[in-house]
């Protein structure tokens, strides 16, 4: 059954206590705008930087816009973050020749610069409490295993349209999408980024479901 929404604002207003939430939130987005701005000054090349960092802008943009009606927990909004820190940083050095993929690559001595994995990895974790949350407010759906199985498969999804995003910005652009792609040679790449996304969707549910949880709890939900 649909939950209220106007849930949380009333447990913040309850005995005139403030939302301690918002300031918090605030100074989230201000330091998230203050990597955007960095991001965008002198990057690799400006069209890799637009469609690395547009899905961020995007994300964020539609979290701001619906933060009245729907306010996630503040779980969800430092992952998400977090998350578009990653693609922010990609999307200023191109995924490639992100200075700590080359550390990395050194210190564990890997073939390649696999920054990108790490953000494949979070396309899977922050989006899987952002579907959780979701369906546990908006769905009939209750915590057990077809919540779990929905989420994963969700990210999943997810992963799979970016890959095909990828295959269509390379199709059309040609070689303009190569720092876009960054495969570097691996043949496998497509379907190693799925998996790290598929791996990062099955540590956020395992790790933080119960701390999700709790900050719900909080809210009455």
């Amino acid at each position: 059954m649909p939950v209220n929404h106007d849930l949380r604002a009333a447990a913040a207003s309850e005995n005139g206590r403030p939302d301690r939430a918002q300031p918090l939130h605030a100074a989230l987005l201000a330091g998230l705008l203050g990597v955007f701005v960095w991001s965008g000054i002198h990057p690799h090349d400006y069209f890799t930087w637009l469609l690395e960092v547009g899905p961020a802008v995007i994300g964020i943009g539609i979290l701001a816009a619906t933060y009245s009606r729907f306010r996630f927990t503040t779980l969800v909004y430092v992952l998400v973050c977090v998350h578009a820190v990653i693609l922010m940083i990609g999307g200023h050095y191109t995924y490639a020749e992100v200075p700590l993929g080359y550390w990395m690559e050194r210190a564990f001595h890997m073939t390649r610069n696999n920054y990108d994995k790490i953000g494949h990895f979070a396309q899977g974790f922050a989006p899987a409490l952002v579907a959780r949350e979701v369906l546990l407010r908006t769905s009939p759906l209750r915590r057990g295993g077809w919540l779990f199985f929905i989420v994963v498969s969700i990210c999943l999804a997810i992963s799979a349209a970016y890959e095909l995003l990828e295959w269509a910005v390379a199709v059309l652009s040609g070689t303009a999408a190569d720092a876009f792609l960054g495969t570097q040679g691996y043949v496998w790449d497509t379907q190693s980024d799925m998996l790290f996304a598929l791996i990062g969707a099955l540590a956020a549910l395992l790790l933080l479901g119960q701390a999700q949880d709790k900050q719900l709890g909080k809210l009455g939900l």
